[in-house]
């Protein structure tokens, strides 16, 4: 092929559906080692050469300092540099949380706050002794380095008052003194007097080494970070599982809430005339007469946590813009623990849809629904799954089993594994037949960008699913997306607040779309009786083409009224099929529900899907992690075709012509007319405008050379000895 044609060749594959290829994306982290000298250089050798890796998404484990530390930037820069020697581009993590000691040193008065509320009978005589004690707290940013030590702990107030078994009666409610000590920077005793009758509520403070949620100077501070390291040619920048400190349990007894005086005063903003310290009370317990004015303040709680964790996420993308160029990649999950649940609702207020990214990206076992749905959300045509697990094997799974529902992996090392430390666990990944599927699903990129074609959105009210004083808390309708799954038809999961993000619309025939996906059905579940936002959209969309369905007690015109997820999933299966909308391969894979009863639908490794712009796409990963043989003869739009390859084949049609096709390993194609049959096996794909080749040696084939006018080729890596 003549210099010109591959120049030629590259412009029209940087042309094609996205306006670059998609990134092949690992993850790497750093500890101790990669600090000193050119220990950075064997990976970055190894990671160049063995692997379809052109991204590297990259943040600290370790505890010999912080992110604004000079050292750090300067070992950083050099790596980086050495990175794009190899075409290797790198995301650094420069969250605020690797530089949470400097951000103390400078606004000590701005850290991280939580009430923790604690209630005791009162005696009829004498004293009773409460004592609180907080506990560091500690997540993957903390693993190399200090936990989220409790810095000090004080008496805010206390609360004497009469409860029945509805609750306390506010009119009893008062503030009294006590006298309290503090024993160490996270233990206090309060000791409170006599009161026959009577509990009392003690609420302390723990200060977290962290900084505040609500600080004045965070995202200024966020900002300058990122400025420090504008020198280095970083590609782009990411943050992990930002939010609040961690909390695995979620907060069940609902006594403890983050708070600063800057989060109390946009508390009190919000809900006017609301005391936070005070409505905390109000929210723990509950009081007579007040059930309204406590869903309001569970809802104005929430509510702030949501956009005050989204701003700064949306601060840091466009920090990231800013300094590296509007298309560097700012990237990585919002996603904390992977199901869209209590923990995370306390963490962040579930703002996976509203934290902004380049491309849709989750972690660990986050349900496909939201996966799905947050690449339709930011508008990239395939989402990414951070994914880990001690057994090569399951990484395997996780390859294709994405792949047939319109994703990828960031390729986590292997974890965890005390046979293998952090950097030999990077490199035993590149050791496994994995890259090979890996590299072949390249293939699919060359010939579309669309997201997988989910025929049904289920959308959750945000608002109830938050707030614990709700029937529906803690309840986003998964249960309807797997029965559905399970069926053959995929569902996005999404919140209700897409409507007010504009995200969720009609488009200007009626259908309810999120980016480039029309739904066929949306079932409204559990909806916000306030929303009146999502309400009157919805009820707008009921008198169009897209069916309506709701679960719950919310009524609108000419949607349906299900009883409950069950008969949901019953009546959506009913219209699809009556709409003679086709199936795929059902979601046969069950995985647990993080930290709830039961398992949630997850695809196969092996199986057929659609995509939004018509592709057909057949995948075949579940027993060689470089694909199966798939030698079938498949019925398609009214054409017979019949197909000799390996791991993954995909095809569009444009009426009777075939538009587009990917194939790994293709060895025999036939398609009415079009006849391909190879003298050995290629990765391959073709559009009308041009093909590509992976790890092909020699001249274009003639079977191939006819049908596309020029031909670029990519290397197929080998395997790490």
């Amino acid at each position: 092929m003549t210099g010109a044609n591959t120049l030629m060749a590259s412009l029209l594959l940087a042309g094609m559906a996205a306006a670059a290829p998609p990134p092949v994306i690992g993850a790497w982290f750093w500890t101790d080692p990669l600090l000193d000298g050119e220990a950075y250089r064997p990976f970055l050798d190894a990671a160049a050469a063995h692997s379809p890796y052109s991204l590297l998404t990259t943040s600290l484990r370790t505890g010999r300092g912080e992110i604004t530390d000079v050292a750090f930037h300067d070992q950083i820069g050099r790596a980086v540099r050495y990175a794009a020697e190899r075409r290797l581009k790198v995301a650094f993590d420069l969250d605020v949380r690797l530089a949470r000691r400097a951000f103390q040193a400078r606004y000590p008065d701005e850290m991280q706050e939580e009430l923790v509320l604690k209630t005791v009978p009162l005696p009829a005589e004498g004293t009773v002794s409460v004592v609180i004690e907080g506990q560091d707290l500690s997540d993957h940013m903390t693993g190399g380095t200090i936990p989220y030590r409790v810095l000090a702990t004080r008496l805010e107030r206390v609360y004497a008052y009469r409860r029945g078994a509805d609750g306390i009666d506010p009119a009893t409610v008062r503030e009294i003194t006590a006298p309290a000590q503090v024993d160490a920077p996270r233990r206090l005793t309060v000791t409170l007097p006599a009161g026959a009758g009577q509990e009392a509520c003690v609420i302390a403070t723990h200060t977290y080494l962290t900084p505040d949620v609500f600080a004045p100077h965070l995202l200024a501070f966020q900002r300058e970070i990122v400025r420090q390291y504008a020198d280095v040619p970083l590609s782009g920048v990411m943050k992990d599982e930002w939010g609040h400190p961690p909390d695995h349990s979620g907060n069940p007894a609902h006594d403890r809430y983050w708070f600063s005086k800057p989060h109390a005063a946009a508390y009190a903003q919000r809900l006017p005339g609301g005391d936070l310290v005070r409505d905390s009370l109000l929210m723990y317990v509950g009081e007579v007469g007040r059930s309204a004015e406590r869903s309001a303040a569970v809802d104005a709680y929430r509510a702030l946590c949501l956009e005050r964790n989204a701003a700064i996420e949306e601060d840091y993308y466009a920090a990231g813009k800013a300094t590296f160029g509007p298309d560097c990649f700012v990237g990585t999950h919002a996603t904390w623990v992977p199901y869209p649940g209590a923990q995370e609702m306390r963490k962040q207020g579930l703002d996976w849809w509203h934290a902004r990214r380049d491309i849709g990206q989750s972690d660990e076992t986050t349900p496909y629904a939201c996966r799905t749905s947050l690449a339709k959300r930011w508008g990239y045509p395939i989402w990414f799954n951070q994914y880990y697990s001690p057994r090569p094997e399951a990484y395997q799974h996780e390859l294709w089993a994405n792949a047939l529902a319109g994703g990828r992996v960031n390729f986590h090392p292997l974890y965890p594994r005390d046979d293998l430390g952090l950097d030999q666990a990077h490199l035993a990944l590149l050791r496994l037949p994995l890259m090979r599927g890996l590299s072949r699903l390249r293939l699919l990129d060359h010939i579309t960008a669309a997201p997988l074609d989910c025929p049904v959105a289920v959308v959750f009210g945000h608002g109830s699913a938050m707030n614990w004083t709700s029937p529906s808390y803690n309840d986003v309708g998964l249960d309807i997306v797997s029965g559905l799954a399970r069926a053959g038809w995929p569902a996005d999961l999404v919140p209700s607040s897409m409507v007010a993000a504009k995200a969720l619309r009609l488009d200007g025939e009626g259908y309810v779309c999120l980016g480039p996906q029309r739904y066929r059905a949306v079932v409204l579940h559990q909806p916000d009786p306030g929303d009146q936002a999502a309400l009157g959209f919805f009820a707008q969309a009921a008198a169009g083409p897209t069916a309506v369905f709701v679960v719950g007690d919310q009524r609108i015109p000419r949607a349906g009224a299900c009883a409950d997820g069950a008969a949901c999933v019953d009546a959506v299966k009913a219209k699809l099929a009556q709409a003679g909308v086709p199936t795929v391969t059902g979601w046969s894979v069950e995985v647990p529900a993080w930290g709830h009863v039961g398992t949630q639908a997850a695809p196969p490794a092996d199986g057929h899907s659609r995509l939004t712009d018509g592709t057909w796409l057949r995948i075949a990963g579940a027993k060689d992690a470089a694909g199966d043989p798939i030698q079938e003869t498949i019925q398609l739009g009214g054409k017979t075709i019949e197909v000799d390859a390996e791991g993954l084949f995909a095809i569009r049609l444009d009426g009777d012509a075939v538009a587009a096709v990917a194939a790994g390993g293709l060895k025999r194609l036939v398609v009415g007319d079009l006849k391909v049959e190879l003298p050995q096996r290629a990765d391959v794909a073709w559009n009308a405008l041009s093909g590509l080749l992976i790890g092909w040696d020699g001249d274009v084939p003639p079977e191939l050379a006819r049908l596309a006018p020029m031909w670029a080729r990519l290397a197929e890596p080998p395997r790490l000895p």
